[in-house]
C-alpha cells in the first residue's frame, strides 16, 4: 500500500497486512506521517513540556444533577 505523509508529501510503502495500512484503510480520518516528521514533532513537542508553561486546557463542564 503507498502512503503519503501529510506533512512533507514523501511517498512510502506499507505492508498491506501491517496494523497501520488496515487503520489508513478502514478510518480514512487517520493521517500517515513518514518516520521523520513524526520523530521532528515528537521531539519539538517533548521541548514545549520541558519548558514548564505547556498546558493543557481541558473543557468545563457543568455537571447535571438529574442525569
Amino acid at each position: 500500500m503507498q502512503v503519503k505523509c501529510t506533512i512533507c508529501d514523501e511517498i512510502n510503502e506499507l505492508p498491506d497486512d501491517s496494523f497501520k495500512a488496515k487503520r489508513l484503510r478502514n478510518r480514512r480520518t487517520y493521517m500517515y506521517l513518514c518516520d521523520e516528521c513524526y520523530e521532528r514533532i515528537e521531539i519539538k513537542t517533548k521541548a514545549r513540556h520541558a519548558t514548564g508553561k505547556f498546558r493543557l486546557y481541558e473543557e468545563n463542564k457543568e455537571e447535571d444533577e438529574y442525569i
